[in-house]
C-alpha cells in the first residue's frame, strides 16, 4: 500500500529539476510552481519573492525525504546564492521548504554530510524556509522538457555517487 507524501524544493529553474526528479525511484508525481513569495496567484511574469519550485509526491515505502535531498544536492549547485547557471535572482535560490521538525532535522543532517564531503568548492547556501502555499505554474511550464526535449536546463547529475554512502 502506498504511503504518499509531498516534498517542496527549489534549486533554480523548475523545468530541469522536474525533468530529473520525475524518473527517480518512488517519485509518483511532479508539479512545478511558485513558493515562498509575496503575492497571491503568482505567474511566470509576476512572482516577487517566490522561488521557482517543485512539488514532489513520493511513496515513502520506496524512497525517503533524506534520499530526495541527497539527489537534490547532486543535481544543482547548492553553494550559489540566488543563482543556477545563467539564471540569476531570488527566483532561482536553493531552498528546502520545511513542513515539520522531522524534515528540518533531516535537512540539517544532510547539509552537514554534503558540506563534510567537500565535493562542492563552497559551503551549502541552501535556505531552510517554512512551508508556504505552493502555487502551480501555468500549464505551459508543466513537463516542459518532455514537450521540448532540447529546451533550456542547467540541471544535470553532477555526482553519480550518493552523499549518504
Amino acid at each position: 500500500m502506498e504511503d504518499l507524501k509531498k516534498a517542496y524544493l527549489a534549486g533554480g529553474c523548475f523545468w530541469g529539476m522536474e525533468d530529473l526528479f520525475r524518473t527517480q525511484k518512488g517519485i509518483k508525481d511532479t508539479e512545478v510552481g511558485y513558493i515562498g513569495g509575496e503575492n497571491q496567484n503568482p505567474t511566470y511574469r509576476n512572482h516577487p519573492g517566490h522561488a521557482e519550485g517543485i512539488e514532489l509526491t513520493y511513496d515513502a515505502n520506496e524512497t525517503s525525504f533524506r534520499d530526495i535531498l541527497d539527489y537534490f544536492f547532486r543535481i544543482h549547485n547548492p553553494t550559489t546564492i540566488d543563482r543556477q547557471g545563467n539564471d540569476i535572482g531570488s527566483s532561482y535560490r536553493s531552498a528546502i521548504f520545511i513542513q515539520n521538525e522531522e524534515e528540518k532535522t533531516v535537512a540539517e543532517e544532510v547539509i552537514e554530510i554534503v558540506n563534510a564531503s567537500k565535493k562542492w568548492e563552497g559551503k551549502v547556501a541552501t535556505t531552510l524556509e517554512p512551508i508556504a502555499k505552493f502555487w502551480e505554474a501555468e500549464p505551459e511550464h508543466q513537463d516542459y522538457l518532455v514537450k521540448y526535449p532540447n529546451g533550456y536546463t542547467c540541471h544535470f547529475e553532477r555526482f553519480e555517487e550518493s552523499f549518504l554512502k
